[in-house]
């Protein structure tokens, strides 16, 4: 291989283009060892420049430069991934755990509701309750219970509402679900009634969350009202 041999076949263009065989670049890489002169007439310098300045105007990395890694690659992907999976069991677990709690009262309240023997109403008192259609409260409409064991006879008047059966949840405030009571309906007066002893309930306030049920039978939230127990 010498100069002419380089000229006439095109060696440095194939060179750079990577199309001269193995053979044929171990040669030439020889040649410019022997002779680095070569390279300044060959105006190999300058094409190098010319490419990387090529390169950077495109935005393209130095062919020495390590390529960037893609974000999941990256050394603290991973510990990031780790922690936010432990993070996210500590979380379940505590949510877990008060899931398990809730429930464990709710049985026992309702055990207990269960369980308790009843005292013989002494009277019935007839309430007229009239609930809210805006959004539940913790503060009772009226109070039942105390010194005599009564019957209390509930009104409550939902004749604002455009339903005409009922679903009533009954909650007992901070503690948990007493019981649900299906299709009620309205009477004439539009007042759905209910009659509770005192004694059934324990002292606390209790919540109740009236629902209409449509021709479909599905419940739509309508009215609260809340009631309070004294011993």
């Amino acid at each position: 291989m010498d100069r002419d041999f380089i000229a006439r076949n095109q060696i440095v263009e194939r060179y750079i283009s990577g199309r001269l065989p193995i053979k044929g670049a171990t040669e030439f890489e020889r040649f410019c060892r022997e002779n680095p002169e070569l390279l300044d007439e060959l105006g190999l310098p300058d094409r190098v420049n010319a490419g990387l300045r090529l390169l950077e105007a495109a935005g393209k990395p130095e062919p020495w430069q390590e390529e960037p890694r893609k974000f999941w690659e990256k050394p603290h992907v991973p510990l990031s991934l780790a922690a936010g999976v432990i993070a996210l069991a500590i979380a379940l677990g505590v949510v877990w755990n008060g899931s398990t709690e809730k429930s464990q009262r709710i049985s026992a309240l309702e055990a207990r509701i269960a369980e308790q023997p009843l005292d013989p109403a002494t009277k019935t008192r007839e309430i007229r309750l009239l609930p809210s259609f805006k959004g539940g409260s913790n503060t009772p409409a009226v109070v039942i219970g105390g010194g005599e064991t009564q019957l209390a006879d509930l009104k409550i008047d939902l004749s604002k509402s455009r339903y005409r059966s009922f679903r009533i949840t009954i909650d007992r405030i901070d503690q948990g679900r007493v019981g649900i009571l299906h299709n009620l309906q309205k009477d004439s007066n539009g007042h759905v009634r209910l009659a509770l002893n005192s004694s059934a309930l324990g002292p606390g306030n209790y919540q109740f969350s009236i629902e209409g049920l449509t021709w479909k039978g599905e419940p739509v939230p309508e009215a609260w009202v809340t009631i309070g127990v004294v011993r």
